[in-house]
């Protein structure tokens, strides 16, 4: 298999992070979809990163749905969701909420590089960047009520961990200033455990 796309993408790296969790071979190509579009098309079409490209030459996009197929193949004892039902349901809160955090940090991310200056919308900006805060404060809250993410399928942290500490250090590394870890020590706290492991250190944001 082939993951296709840059490091630098929250997606692109939690997926990285995940197959290699679920032991699942790949080889990386790191193609920019900005700055290579034309060699990217040659894998997907729709430009679109992260893609994993199978054996077979089918194309998948989207992170969650990429990840799906590869639990499908890892199979489930080796899953990175809880198998039970209520620690699963906070796991996919977890998750969900951090994912929500992601999506708005690179909203605001292209606003602020892909747009010129005398076009960036100032009140869409703070709507998102307040929409960024929300979200780790909720997570703030649920890590203080006792739902840290945990180890699952047999490895250190399981998605619900994972997906929070890549789009934590994507928010921080990007758009310094609009979480601040004071604010969120939970989470940051989190994140750079999560950072200090070999997988994490094996995929870099870059």
């Amino acid at each position: 298999m082939q993951l296709i796309g840059m490091l630098d993408s929250p997606y692109v790296r939690r997926t990285a992070i995940s197959l290699d969790l679920l032991g699942l071979r790949f080889e990386s190509q790191p193609v920019s979809v900005f700055r290579q579009v034309d060699a990217f098309r040659r894998f997907n079409p729709v430009v679109r990163a992260p893609t994993l490209v199978l054996d077979d030459g089918t194309a998948l996009m989207d992170s969650s749905l990429i990840l799906q197929h590869a639990e499908d193949m890892a199979g489930p004892a080796r899953s990175l969701w809880p198998a039970a039902p209520a620690q699963r349901v906070r796991a996919l809160r977890i998750a969900g909420l951090a994912l929500a955090a992601g999506e708005k940090a690179v909203q605001a991310v292209y606003e602020r590089d892909l747009r010129p200056a005398e076009k960036h919308h100032a009140p869409w900006l703070e709507r998102v960047h307040g929409q960024i805060r929300a979200a780790w404060q909720a997570l703030q809250e649920e890590m203080r009520l006792g739902a840290v993410p945990g180890a699952a399928g047999g490895q250190p942290l399981g998605q619900a961990g994972l997906t929070l500490a890549v789009m934590w250090h994507f928010t921080q590394a990007l758009l310094p200033g609009v979480a601040a870890p004071q604010a969120f020590p939970l989470p940051a706290a989190f994140s750079a455990e999560a950072e200090a492991l070999p997988v994490f250190r094996a995929w870099p944001h870059a």
